[in-house]
Formats: structure tokens, sequence, C-alpha cells
């Protein structure tokens, strides 16, 4: 009781209560200017996009894997990074101030040793104590005891069997590529490579990490499973994991090659130029490492693209360097385009346009991806999250491109010559319409990939196999459909999109968010959404989500949700506020028609009082997911773009007559 009163008189001290339509005015100015000077000189924006210590560790592990060096005073930069993000518990976070993750923590501590640090040096005496406490390195996940078992620290009986006589698998089996997720497929394929040929990494320091061990390796006879999984299926997938354990080294050597030769074929497919397969940092170490034990030289030009595919998402500071998961330009530059529309003026307006002339020639016109085996009669038109990654173009970015385009033909006004982006628009939506899934959602690349059995195969222990429909990414699809002029009416797609996120809606009245963290994201996604698709504000199922975000607002007058709110039975959970999180919930209450709501003045407040010299916002914490408890992301952009866009929106609602929103989000 005491605290629900503390948060009341929080709220009510003046200098969290009124703002001014002048000083969000002076915001919106400011954070204006901040976010168009830095803009490339083509006209797009990239921020960098920063994930956790697992992928600076594993760039210094592939180099010692393959007895190449990295640039010079590159691993002493990155061991600074690593050094400086180790966290009080000891171990390596998943998210900023987060728990100890143990997977995180053993790459860590084995790259920084691989570097040569002291293993007697305080934090690495720090971390090797959080590791055995917690029952040792054997606890690791699948990934972690694939690589360590790659450098010979554990047997291969550690790791799950995935053979590479899977690319002989028809579609009807129970496993088939097609079956997973684009990022898995991936990732999947040369790893098959590897595990048939077994490789041993030259390390050419010695170096091992036995020492991160409660039992030597080769005793250990059960390793960890999923937390997720659930019966029948976890003995009936450890079963045949047995079964292939025992029986791998027998499998036909012909057929083994063949195998291993189709998986080949099927990267350099997709190899993706110097953009790398699949654009994701995993999947290109992956792609070096395969060629290299099929036996590619250094020079051969597929080894050459995917090597310095893998350079290029290193990030150099004066004193640090970390390694980026992948690169969000298009992603950034649709999102600018949006909050810089909303800001509007001459300046604001040209730099949009420029973002858009930016991204219309990278739609993907040409190139029928792997998404086509499930749609094979959809004719190809998005836009990739990359700069280049034709055989993975995503309906999130599409979508949100398409939105951007569209607006900036109404509001050409302030900018000579009407853009014409009706052709792009056109060819999108028909991909996009095309993708829908079979329940009426949209996933993020693929349509109806949700065979749910297989989240529980040994390999899938981090639960993030498939690519399923979810409500942020059918949210935006909706809210892009409707902004096209769409009814329920006149569109089935759209009607059987709004079904899918109404009926997706929690008790609470949040929307669970896959892409954001977490509900506030996916809340904020879908109220934009059924805005746009013509629900009434004044539905109970609006009211019930408008009235969440007002509880859930924090003392200070902005929003956060941590990270552990995607547990295992996943419920919001309160964090510090952020700048993108608070972003968030007010577009979201502004699209409920809550403009007027005190609830949205304090966040308003909350923007404008924590805006930086720069204009812009700054923010430490993870708010965005690649996979939910295994994987975050923190988009360096996001409180760069998003607090300006609701400023914006906040200060054009109060100056309309109409105070709605007119836009897909």
């Amino acid at each position: 009781m005491r605290e629900a009163v503390s948060k009341v008189e929080a709220l009510q001290r003046p200098k969290t209560q009124g703002i001014t339509l002048d000083a969000v005015e002076r915001s919106v100015a400011q954070a204006t200017r901040g976010l168009t000077a830095l803009a490339h000189a083509d006209g797009h924006i990239c921020f960098e996009l920063e994930a956790d210590a697992t992928i600076p560790s594993e760039y210094i592990l592939y180099h010692q894997f393959r007895g190449t060096e990295p640039a010079e005073g590159l691993e002493r930069k990155i061991g600074n990074y690593l050094r400086r993000t180790q966290g009080r518990h000891g171990g390596w976070s998943l998210v900023h101030e987060g728990p100890f993750d143990m997977s995180c923590t053993v790459k860590a501590y084995f790259a920084l040793k691989m570097s040569g640090e002291d293993i007697e040096a305080p934090y690495m005496r720090r971390a090797r104590e959080a590791i055995l406490s917690r029952g040792g390195a054997a606890n690791a996940n699948v990934f972690t005891r694939f690589m360590l078992a790659l450098y010979g620290e554990v047997p291969w009986s550690a790791v799950p069997v995935m053979p590479v006589e899977i690319m002989f698998l028809p579609r009807w089996f129970p496993f088939h590529l097609d079956k997973v997720s684009y990022w898995a497929r991936c990732v999947m394929v040369p790893l098959f490579v590897l595990q048939a040929t077994k490789p041993r990494a030259r390390n050419p320091r010695g170096i091992g990490v036995q020492e991160l061990f409660v039992t030597p390796p080769a005793s250990v006879r059960s390793w960890p499973g999923s937390p997720h999984a659930t019966w029948p299926w976890t003995p009936i997938f450890g079963f045949i994991d047995r079964i292939l354990q025992r029986t791998e080294n027998h499998f036909p050597k012909k057929r083994r090659k063949r195998a291993m030769e189709m998986a080949r074929a099927w990267v350099s497919e997709r190899l993706n130029g110097e953009d790398g397969l699949g654009a994701i940092f995993p999947a290109m170490v992956n792609s070096v490492l395969m060629y290299e034990v099929m036996g590619y030289g250094p020079d051969h030009p597929q080894v050459r693209i995917a090597r310095d595919a893998i350079e290029k998402l290193v990030v150099v500071k004066a004193d640090e360097a970390y390694v980026q998961p992948c690169v969000s330009p298009v992603w950034d530059t649709a999102l600018a385009s949006h909050a810089l529309l909303e800001a509007g003026g001459g300046d604001a307006e040209a730099q949009a346009r420029a973002g858009l002339d930016w991204l219309k020639p990278r739609q993907v016109l040409d190139i029928k991806g792997d998404w086509a085996a499930a749609k094979p009669d959809v004719r190809p038109g998005g836009w990739a999250f990359q700069y280049g990654n034709a055989h993975y173009p995503d309906l999130d970015d599409t979508a949100v491109v398409v939105m951007a385009m569209d607006r900036a033909m109404r509001q050409h006004g302030l900018v000579a010559g009407m853009p014409d982006y009706k052709a792009s628009i056109a060819r999108a939506r028909e991909w996009v319409e095309g993708l829908q899934s079979a329940d009426g959602g949209w996933a993020a690349f693929d349509a109806d990939n949700n065979h749910m059995y297989l989240n529980h195969i040994p390999f899938s222990d981090h639960g993030a196999l498939l690519d399923p429909p979810t409500a942020d990414v059918t949210a935006r699809v909706v809210g892009m459909l409707a902004q096209l002029g769409e009814t329920r009416e006149t569109s089935r797609a759209l009607d059987r999109g709004v079904n899918y996120l109404l009926n997706d809606q929690e008790e609470d009245g949040s929307w669970y968010g896959r892409w954001g963290m977490n509900f506030i994201y996916g809340t904020w996604s879908v109220l934009n959404a059924l805005n746009a698709a013509g629900i009434d504000p004044a539905d109970p199922r609006v009211r019930k989500a408008a009235a969440w975000l007002i509880r859930i607002q924090n003392p200070d007058g902005g929003w956060g949700e941590d990270a552990s709110s995607y547990k295992i039975d996943p419920a919001f959970e309160p964090g510090s506020s952020t700048a993108s999180q608070t972003a968030w919930a007010l577009l979201a209450l502004m699209a409920a028609g809550d403009c007027e709501d005190p609830a949205v003045t304090r966040g308003v407040n909350f923007l404008t009082r924590t805006q930086e010299a720069d204009g812009l916002w700054s923010e430490e914490r993870y708010t965005a997911t690649g996979f939910p408890r295994v994987f975050y992301l923190r988009y360096h952009g996001y409180p760069k773009f998003f607090p300006l866009w609701a400023l914006a929106r906040y200060r054009n609602l109060k100056r309309s007559n109409t105070r709605q929103v007119a836009f897909g989000m």
C-alpha cells in the first residue's frame, strides 16, 4: 500500500506534470536537427546494433579456430569491452544489468583467456567462480557446447546430433529445412557439415578452459535440456538423439559426401556477397568454417567474400571494439523517416524523402527467397532488414517502408516534386498479402512456419527454431493495409488480421511483443493497427489496453519493461524508464484516443526532461529482442527516433481538431 501511495505522490510532483506546447516544439526542433545530422550523404541512416558479449567473444574464437589474427589492436579493444560489460555477479548477462548467463560467460571467459588475459586476474577469477558455483560449463547451451567441441574441450556426445543427411529429407518428413525459420536454416546448414567432419580448432596459442568444469567433460553423461521442453516431445526426441549418437559414424561415406555437397551448394546460392549468409554473424562464421573444412583455400573467392562479410560487422572505437550480430540500415532508415515526417518542416521532410529514395531501389523484385517454399505463386516485393539479404526480405520492414512511402506521398507539399512510390507500394502490398498465414496473422519472414514440435528437438534448447505469426508483425501489416485505404469490409486479409490481433490480447489488456521488449512494444504495435483499422477507441478491448499502459507507468513519468518479462510463462516485469519504451507507450495511448490523459502529459514531460544536449536521447538498457530468453538487442537508434516521433505526434494531435491518429503506426 505504501508503495502505491508513494507512486501517486511522485506522479503528482509539479515538475513531472505539465508541459507547454512551446516546450514540446523546442524539443521536436532540437531532436529533428540531431537526427538529420546523423544521416549519410546518400540519405540513409544506420545506427549501431549491439547484442551481448557472446558475439565479440565468438569473433576472437573464430579467428583462433582458423589460426588467423584480427586487425592489430582489435583483441585488446574487444577485451576492454568485455571487461567493462562484466556484471556484478562476476559473469556476463544477455542485457544491461541483467542476471548471470552461463553460455555468455563461458564464451567471454574463453575469449579473454585466448587474448592473453591472466586467469588469476580479479575479473577472470570472479568469472570462473561464478561459472563453477552454478555447476560449471557443462550447463552451457547447445551452441556453446558445439564451440567447445570444435576446440576439443568437450566430447561430441555433448552436442545433439544433426546429421548432414538432413539435406536429403523430403518436405513431408517431420523435419525439413523449410519447416524451420530463416535464421535457423542459415545457421544449421553449414553447421551440419562441421558436425559431420568434426574439425579441430587450430588454436595456435593452445588455450583451453578445462578449469571451468566441475567434473571432467568426458565423464558428463547428462547434458542440460531445454527449459521449455514438455512431454512427450522431450523423451521422443531424446531417444532419437541417442540412436543417432550411436549410429552416426556408420552412415555411408558416399552418401554423406553427397549431402555435404548439397549443403555447400545451398550455402553458396545464398552467400549474399559481402553482406554474408543470411546477413547474420553466426551463419557467416559457420559458412567460412564450412568452406575451409571442405578444402577451400583462404584465397578462394567464396571464402574471401564470406570472411570479409564478418569483418564488416566490427565496430571499432577509441578504446573499445565489439561485433554486431548484423546491421539495420533499412529498419533504421524507414523508422527515422516516419519520425521526420511526423516532425514535419522542409528539412525534416527532405531528409525523410532522401531516405525513402535510398530505400526504393533496395526492394527485392527479382529473387524468390526461401519464403516461396510455402507461397510459390507469390511474386517477390519486400525489403530486407540489412543492406543486402535478397533471399530473406521481412514483412515487418516492408510494411514500415510502405507506410512511410505512402505518408510521404500524402504530405509532399514542403518538398519540391511529388515522390512517386506507387509502383513500389503496390508490389510490396502484393507480396505482404500473399504471405498471410492460415491463422490470419503474419510472421517476420515466412508463412505458416509454426511446426511447434520442432522447438523441442535437443538442438533447439533456445526455443526459437521457428517463425510463427506474431501480434507485432501482424499489427504492422494491418496498419499498412488500413493506411492504404482498406477496411474490414473491403479486405478479407485485413479483417482476418484484425481478428487475429483481437484474439491474441492478454488477460490484462496487453499484447505480447516478439521483436521488441515486450508487452509495451506489442501493445503499441497493436493499438496503432486497431486505430487504423477503424476499431472505436471506446471499444472495451482498447480501453483495457490503455488502462494497462497507464497502470504500469513509472513514478518518473516514463515507462520501462525488463527482459525478465520473457520468462517461460511471460508476464510484464517493470523496469527502469527508457526513452524508447516511453515513446511506444505514448504512441499507443495517443492511438487509443488518450492524448488528453494526464499520463500522456507526464510521459511527454519525461521525454523533454531527459533530452540531451545534442537533442537526442540515450539508453544503455536493451529494449529489443532477437530470441526471447536467449538473445536481446540494443538498437542505438531507438532512443534517437522514437522519442522524436512521440513528441511530434503529441504536438500535432494537440493542434488538430480531431485528436485522432491518421496513420497505421
